[in-house]
């Protein structure tokens, strides 16, 4: 029987949510790559990895409207500091529910001509 590999199927979950973010590529770097097994290396809970994610794409999406447009993700290191963040600081249980929630509503705002948001609601 074959048992998938879990530092690919990681790698592949990470890939995932990153692109679904709004505001970051639709496709992942080599880097990007890297960086997720590095992460699972790490013994990162992909939990925590989801949150920062979630975390630093709220952050974006509620700045004041008058603050200046910031420019477009273009790396999953983008979210390095956040992860750091999350380490020393542990996010409470039911955090990722809340992050979602106001993500999908944060990102019902995004201008017409932005990336469209592909944040399922399945998850």
């Amino acid at each position: 029987m074959n048992h998938p590999d879990p530092a690919a199927s990681y790698v592949a979950s990470v890939v995932t949510l990153y692109i679904e973010m709004p505001e970051t590529p639709m496709r992942v770097s080599a880097s990007d790559q890297w960086l997720a097994r590095s992460l699972h290396q790490d013994g990162l809970p992909l939990e925590t990895v989801e949150i920062a994610l979630l975390l630093g794409s709220l952050r974006r999406l509620i700045r004041p409207a008058d603050a200046p447009r910031l420019s477009p993700i273009r790396s999953l290191a983008y979210f390095r500091p956040v992860i750091d963040e999350l380490l020393e600081n542990p996010a409470p249980e039911n955090y990722r529910d809340y992050l979602r929630l106001k993500l999908r509503q944060a990102a019902k705002t995004l201008p017409a001509d932005g990336r469209e948001n592909t944040f399922s609601d399945g998850r």
